[in-house]
């Protein structure tokens, strides 16, 4: 296989898990831009990509988001995001006050510790993979999970509690 083909099968297993991690740093509004430069920086160093490529393909995209866009913008972006998902249509009764709740607790969060949530729930990555997206040790990656996990069973405060709908 060439080169071309083998970029083209690493692009078609990839591209929508690193879309989805760029929705979840930098919002649906910026995540194709996000993803497309980072494939472009994967096709420019293609000979140097480790095995698995993913771990690294996020945290190039990690770093994209990060240099390419102004945090408020970025910040703004994935608040409208993570509200869309909040109040589906499709959802009904209590699994919708469950979901809301738990998405407006995510967005109340730190950016840094709901990218370690994301990156192990949503992404499916192990802490190792995690932990080099992020660019630390396994153990530190650790601890930040383990903080953000205990944050994000902080009970709601009270203003945050106003937004959240009650189960019914």
């Amino acid at each position: 296989m060439d080169p071309a083909e083998r970029f083209t099968a690493l692009y078609d297993e990839c591209h929508p898990k690193v879309f989805a991690y760029a929705v979840t740093v930098a919002g649906r509004d910026l995540a194709e831009e996000v993803a497309g430069e980072t494939f472009c920086i994967a096709w420019r160093r293609f000979a140097d990509l480790p095995d698995p490529p993913l771990p690294w393909l996020l945290g190039v995209a990690r770093n994209v988001a990060r240099k390419n866009f102004r945090d408020e913008a970025r910040q703004d972006s994935l608040a409208r995001e993570l509200r869309g998902w909040a109040t589906p249509e499709d959802d009904v009764g209590e699994q919708v006050a469950e979901r809301a709740e738990l998405l407006h607790r995510l967005a109340a969060l730190s950016e840094a510790d709901r990218e370690a949530l994301t990156l192990i729930a949503w992404h499916g990555l192990s802490a190792a993979e995690a932990a080099r997206v992020v660019g630390c040790s396994k153990a530190a990656f650790f601890v930040r999970l383990h903080r953000a996990r205990k944050r994000l069973a902080r009970p709601a405060p009270p203003a945050l509690a106003a937004l959240i709908p009650e189960a019914t």
